[in-house]
């Protein structure tokens, strides 16, 4: 896949965050429907109904399991996103600096997580900028 143009190599915002803004909505969800049980909650209290008891039908300690096998569940999707993250930022790739009055074209390996918008910094460690006339082609 080749990428170009004025955002310098980076992801295209329109289908990279798709998975980030899921997530958004699905957390602006779940908090708008606990704030709509809050609510009801209290105009029940207000209006003097009783409030509703659950009835226990769990074990006592199923709570507590529940409680660390999320924690665990979470500590565990948070670890694999960063190490998934970690791993595409150290993905070699190919950028290619094309000078537009001539035509040339330089050929760069470079690791993802080393592109900075109008440089990067190749494995052996130079640092290349890109002047404001060169265009940087990613290919992936």
């Amino acid at each position: 896949m080749v990428r170009s143009g004025p955002d310098h190599g980076q992801d295209s915002p329109a289908r990279d965050n798709v998975p980030d803004m899921i997530g958004k909505l699905i957390l602006t969800m779940v908090v708008v429907y606990v704030g709509w049980l809050v609510v009801r909650q209290r105009l029940r209290e207000a209006a003097g109904e009783p409030a509703q008891t659950a009835v226990r039908e769990l074990p006592a300690g199923a709570l507590r399991v529940g409680a660390y096998a999320l924690v665990g569940l979470m500590l565990a999707g948070s670890g694999l996103w960063l190490f998934l993250d970690w791993r595409a930022q150290r993905e070699l790739v190919e950028v290619q600096v094309v000078n537009p009055y001539t035509g040339a074209v330089q050929r760069y390996q470079v690791r993802r997580g080393d592109i900075d918008g109008r440089s990067f910094r190749t494995p052996d460690g130079r640092r290349v900028r890109i002047a404001e006339m060169e265009r940087m082609v990613i290919i992936d």
